[in-house]
Formats: structure tokens, C-alpha cells, sequence
């Protein structure tokens, strides 16, 4: 079995890590490039660092936050935020990421995703999904309903920094994405996100059992229990976490040693 990956997340805006509740009310948490050297040291097994507001305000993505986080740690690091196009891709890799992560883009031009794979590599290509419940326009073709304790739903992706709603269901475009190439995908649930009441279950547990490309669960973590819950119940290959990890409620390690406790295959 292959080991479950513990990712906290850098949400950066302005150089600076912030975070919030289902992307609203942003809150300044602290220095990227610190926070990634502790987290480096307390054995994360990947970083992922995201420009939150590049693509909403059209922008290129702080290179230089990136090339200083980069020298500092020696775990796997995926960046994103505005990436638009296969130079932006190129330029995050040469500036010592590992991983790219495509959101925005990624659904206003699919074949990004099916070029930058065949370029780049499958496995450095990230796709970000963002995703929130829809209780209505259940009715809508292309759309997967599903049964959940709050109510038949389906799941909407959203762009721009969760600001814009498209119409396309996530179980759907998930599939999509991986019939594309990516070799990953970030799944975070809007409901879920920066409320610290855990990960949306049925949301990842459905996506990851539609496609057999990793999913890194994303959105809810409030104590190590949920991400034990996402890791085994929701089926996901990787947690990612922000504020449990950045206003030391839980070191990495902490997490860890209860997932291993558990039964659940992890690097200590």
C-alpha cells in the first residue's frame, strides 16, 4: 500500500500566507518562506504553495516567493495561482518547483493540461478543483447527482479563486481532467474550506472513486481526526491542510503518529 501524504498549504497573497473561511475574509498567517522551512523540519512530505488572488486579478505569479521558498526546503513543491499558459509552466519549474498547479485555465483551455503533460511530464501537472455543493438545478444534463446526510446534490467547480461559478460538475470534469494527463488532482471543497469541521467525505470519496489518479483532499481539516476521515473514509491519497498546521494547533508529526496508530501507511 502506498504511503499517505500529510501537504500543508501556503495560500499566499501579497508575499504573505493567508487564510480564511471558504475563500473569504482572508487573515495574514505569516512568512512563506518561514512557514515552509518548519514545516520542511516537521516532516511534511510535500508543500504546495498557491497565489490565491493571481488569476482573479490577472496577474503573473510572485516568482521571487517561489525561487526563496524553493532554496529553503527539500520536499516535493507544487505552485500555483495564474498559471495561464506552457511559459508560465516553465518558468514555476525553473524557478524550483516540482509540480504545477492548473485551476483557472485548466477549464478555460483543456488542451493546456493535454500539452503541458505531454511537455512537461504527467506527473509535475496539478489540476486544482474547486468545488461547491449545488442543492438546486438538479435537473441540469451533464451533472452527477449524489446522495448525502444534507440532501441530494451535485458539486460545482468554480474558478478565479472560487469567485466564478461554471456549470461544470466536478465528478465529470475530474474524470475529464485525467482523460487529459494530469497526474494529479487538488480537491478542495468550498463548503468545507477554513471552517475546521472536517473534509467534505462524500465529495472526495466520490471523486476518487470515479478516476485512478491521486487525490489530495483539500478544505475542512480542524484536528488530526479528519484527516484520518479523508485518508480512509474519503478515500484520498494525500491531505492538505492550512490552519490547523500555520496557528500551531498540531505539528505534522502529531498528525502522523495518529494516522500510523491507526493503521494508515505513512512516512515518520
Amino acid at each position: 500500500m502506498l504511503t499517505k501524504r500529510i501537504i500543508p498549504c501556503l495560500d499566499v497573497e501579497k508575499g504573505k500566507v493567508v487564510k480564511g473561511v471558504k475563500f473569504k475574509n482572508l487573515r495574514v498567517e505569516g512568512d512563506p518562506v518561514e512557514l515552509a522551512e518548519i514545516y520542511d523540519e516537521q516532516g511534511a512530505d510535500e508543500l504546495v504553495f498557491l497565489d490565491v488572488t493571481a488569476s482573479y486579478e490577472r496577474r503573473n505569479i510572485i516568482l521571487d516567493v517561489v525561487k526563496r521558498t524553493a532554496e529553503k526546503i527539500f520536499i516535493p513543491f507544487t505552485v500555483g495561482g495564474g498559471i495561464k499558459s506552457l511559459r508560465d509552466i516553465r518558468r514555476i519549474l525553473c524557478s524550483g518547483a516540482d509540480k504545477v498547479s492548473i485551476n483557472t485555465f485548466a477549464v478555460k483551455k483543456p488542451n493546456l493540461i493535454k500539452k503541458a503533460a505531454e511537455i512537461f511530464g504527467s506527473q509535475c501537472i496539478v489540476v486544482a478543483i474547486d468545488a461547491k455543493r449545488n442543492y438546486t438545478e438538479l435537473n441540469k444534463p451533464g451533472i452527477k447527482i449524489v446522495e448525502t446526510p444534507q440532501g441530494r446534490c451535485w458539486w460545482e467547480v468554480y474558478i478565479e479563486g472560487g469567485r466564478t461559478k461554471t456549470g461544470i460538475d466536478a465528478i465529470e470534469w475530474a474524470k475529464k481532467v485525467e482523460e487529459l494527463g494530469a497526474g494529479e488532482i487538488l480537491l478542495t471543497s468550498m463548503d468545507c474550506d477554513g471552517t475546521k469541521s472536517g473534509y467534505d467525505i462524500y465529495l472526495t470519496k466520490t471523486i476518487s472513486e470515479n478516476i485512478n489518479i491521486p487525490v489530495i483532499a483539500s478544505g475542512g481539516a480542524g484536528k488530526p481526526e479528519h484527516i484520518l476521515e479523508v485518508l480512509t473514509k474519503g478515500k484520498a491519497d494525500a491531505a492538505l491542510a492550512a490552519s490547523i498546521f500555520h496557528e500551531g494547533e498540531y505539528t505534522i508529526m502529531k498528525v502522523k503518529e495518529l494516522l500510523k496508530m491507526h493503521g494508515v501507511p505513512v512516512r515518520i
